[in-house]
């Protein structure tokens, strides 16, 4: 499958921006499900300095800079990837009672010196965003008996979180802590992701936050998916000896075809689709942003 992403920010100032620095996340990284096979990056007013980097994560980062008066400021980007037929097989909405007892993983992360274990061991520390939390421990135990497969404990966590929480984009802000989303039981996609990893950390298993895309109109006689027409994210959990496996609770599945990976990272703070600093610009500024998934090629 191959798909076109356009994603279009668009920010417009009461009064001229003198100087400004963004890091931007929004060209897909490669990944064993995905390609990236073309690029564009079209910035408006014409930007300064402007520089791709790897970062830590292994994610496509970009940097630039804009060192002239402006009073709007727009990034365009268009992305060609192809969806490896190969991660089909994730939307494995079958039997996930296989794999690691819960108390087995967690035994395995203690003990096992597997350079992918250690690495995934920095995901169960706390990150600036998500902290673990006896409340988030609370929520999620029920689920994860010692002798339980941990990736069917953690489909069973996916479901209780869409079952018991509502998407609501005008309840919460990047900026609403998870107590409050656990006790309001609203928000959207980010939200969900990061309260799913906070009760996996809370519980000692290793959890990352995925952000990317969801296909802007589904198939024939298929719903749309919620979150389809901005930035998606949801979520990663690592199980010693079987890798990352990835989960949605926004939609209650396991991404396929339809999601598409930007970045990874602890939480949103690492990865957010605009970052950045500006000088002057007045009291008020105007964002719009548009995301456009569509299918190029079965």
């Amino acid at each position: 499958m191959i798909y076109r992403i356009r994603h279009i920010t668009h920010y417009e100032y009461e009064k001229p921006v003198t100087l400004c620095y963004n890091r931007a996340y929004l060209l897909p990284r490669d990944t064993e499900y995905q390609s990236c096979t073309d690029s564009r990056i079209q910035i408006y007013p014409a930007y300064t300095l402007g520089q791709q980097r790897t970062d830590y994560f292994g994610n496509k980062a970009y940097f630039f800079s804009l060192e002239q008066p402006h009073q709007e400021l727009k990034i365009d980007v268009t992305t060609d990837i192809r969806v490896h037929e190969s991660k089909y097989a994730r939307e494995c909405e079958l039997d996930l009672d296989f794999g690691n007892t819960c108390g087995q993983a967690l035994v395995a992360l203690q003990e096992s010196r597997e350079l992918p274990v250690l690495e995934a061991r920095e995901f169960v520390l706390n990150s600036p965003m998500i902290k673990t939390a006896s409340s988030l421990h609370e929520y999620a135990r029920s689920s994860f008996a010692s002798n339980r497969p941990l990736l069917s404990a953690v489909r069973e966590l996916t479901e209780r979180i869409y079952t018991d929480f509502t998407y609501d984009p005008e309840s919460t802000s990047i900026a609403t802590p998870l107590d409050e989303v656990l006790q309001n039981k609203r928000g959207v996609c980010q939200d969900f992701a990061h309260l799913a990893i906070g009760c996996l950390r809370s519980l000692g298993f290793p959890a990352r936050y995925v952000s990317g895309y969801l296909e802007t109109l589904p198939p024939p006689g298929q719903e749309k998916l919620v979150g389809s027409d901005a930035s998606h994210a949801w979520f990663a959990v690592f199980s010693p000896g079987e890798g990352w496996f990835e989960f949605d609770p926004t939609n209650n599945n396991m991404p396929a075809e339809h999601h598409i990976t930007t970045a990874w990272g602890r939480d949103y703070g690492d990865v957010s689709p605009l970052k950045g600093v500006f000088f002057d610009g007045g009291k008020s500024q105007k964002l719009t942003v548009s995301v456009d998934v569509s299918r190029r090629q079965n």
